[in-house]
């Protein structure tokens, strides 16, 4: 936008505590940038559709090798771009890299509270007694990341090598 180009956000809504609808767009529309809000689960039917051109996401952690630790349901857009032909990258600063982390595997995914899923408030939102598992990140394979967007430049594949080089020009 500030580049003068003309876009326009799709941003999935982040379930359970709902950031996208709440933080993403509220930023975006700040911004000034057209957003629309879907269901988390959309992405896919859109992606199929020819609507979304690239995908961008952020990242809490990633490893030297390229592996990406994010809020869950990233890897799942991963592979559906990769099905789609669509371009997916990761923004991110060049603090959340950890070069002394081999691969994602090295990276525990917290499970949180059930009851984040199971109530709205606290208004129960299935039946007494029903289990669930609420695991709060995943892991997206380096493989199916196009590029990590810095602020200082774009890093590509091989990461492991392209890592190392962006931190020793920093």
């Amino acid at each position: 936008v500030a580049a003068g180009k003309r876009i326009s956000v799709i941003a999935d809504e982040t379930r359970p505590w709902l950031q996208g609808i709440r933080l993403t767009a509220f930023e975006l529309m700040e911004d000034r940038i057209p957003v629309t809000v879907i269901v988390d689960s959309a992405a896919g039917y859109l992606m199929r559709k020819g609507m979304i051109d690239i995908v961008i996401t952020g990242a809490d952690r990633i490893a030297s090798n390229g592996d990406t630790a994010n809020k869950i349901g990233t890897y799942q857009l991963a592979v559906m771009a990769r099905e789609n032909r669509i371009p997916f990258f990761v923004a991110a600063p060049l603090s959340t890299i950890d070069v002394l982390l081999r691969d994602g595997e090295k990276i525990n995914v917290e499970y949180r509270d059930p009851d984040e899923i199971m109530y709205i408030g606290k208004k129960a939102l299935g039946p007494q007694g029903l289990k669930a598992l609420n695991p709060a990140f995943d892991i997206t394979p380096a493989n199916y990341i196009r590029g990590i967007i810095t602020e200082k430049g774009i890093i590509y594949p091989p990461y492991s090598l392209n890592i190392k080089k962006m931190f020793h020009q920093s």
